[in-house]
């Protein structure tokens, strides 16, 4: 594990002291509720882009997506934090939003609206003012703009890290090169679960099986209540409900093992699970720039 301080972050800090006194004048002024300027921790859904699928077979080794389309959303979610900025998943390559026509693959067609860069100006932000960067796993949909946050600090789920540079995905050059950066990141590697902030309200926890080392968010927001985020534990509803385990997954028993510790957190937090490609639960969410606390 390796740590050091970065430059941005006292940049950083003194747009957030500015910020406080600017909240502090509009409270005053009476044009921000006192919910607003208090500063808990925040919920951000970004839409990091959309994947449309020819046929949805694959998300089921069981065969009960074949032949279906199937359209998803790929969204990336920012935690905003006192002690600093979380970015949970990065979306498609922010590249394609520069293809007019989006990017077509032979199993669907990948579109990008609004490069994530420019989603984040829009809060004041550059990716180095992000402190903290974790993937629910690897694959591209997750990682494609991961090498904006090399200088953010890594936090990994280690079997998921060992895999993401081993030889094997090295091997790889389309499959790595999105995340290739974070190699020489300031990293803090976890096993079964990290506490990004130490309190409770934004916790990384190991659910393999998608991935070596797949992992989903559990956050506490003051007035929400828990917030689940899948990852892609579960690609769609449909998935859930039928306990669907994609044929590409690394490990059919981990990932039915997984189900079960998630729905059985799930039932013990009261919490609200979002599926992360599901496009009724990405429009449950506040629109960005709006957010949940």
């Amino acid at each position: 594990m390796k740590f050091s301080n970065n430059n941005s972050y006292t940049v950083k800090f003194f747009r957030q002291k500015l910020a406080l006194a600017l909240s502090a004048l509009l409270l005053a002024n009476g044009t921000l509720s006192a919910s607003e300027e208090t500063g808990g921790i925040k919920l951000y859904a970004l839409n990091c882009g959309t994947l449309e699928m020819f046929d949805a077979g694959n998300f089921s080794s069981a065969g009960q997506f074949d032949g279906q389309k199937a359209e998803l959303v790929d969204p990336c979610f920012l935690i905003r934090h006192p002690k600093g900025d979380l970015l949970w998943d990065t979306g498609l390559s922010q590249s394609i939003a520069d293809m007019p026509n989006g990017e077509l693959e032979t199993w669907g067609h990948k579109t990008v609206a609004v490069k994530l860069s420019d989603q984040l100006e829009q809060l004041g932000l550059t990716p180095k003012d992000i402190e903290f960067l974790s993937l629910s796993h690897y694959h591209g949909d997750h990682s494609g703009n991961a090498n904006l946050f090399a200088t953010s600090t890594f936090i990994a789920n280690l079997a998921e890290h060992e895999f993401m540079f081993s030889k094997a995905m090295r091997a790889q050059a389309v499959a790595f090169a999105p995340y290739a950066a974070l190699e020489n990141s300031n990293t803090v590697l976890f096993e079964t679960e990290h506490d990004v902030f130490g309190d409770g309200t934004a916790v990384i926890k190991s659910m393999p099986g998608h991935t070596p080392g797949h992992s989903v968010l559990m956050l506490r927001l003051e007035r929400t209540g828990t917030i689940l985020l899948t990852g892609d534990l579960y690609i769609m509803k449909a998935s859930r409900a039928l306990k669907a385990v994609p044929s590409f997954n690394s490990d059919k028993i981990a990932t039915l093992q997984s189900m079960k510790l998630f729905e059985a957190l799930a039932t013990r937090e009261k919490a609200r699970v979002i599926i992360q490609h599901e496009k009724s639960d990405f429009r449950s969410l506040p629109p960005f720039p709006a957010f949940l606390d």
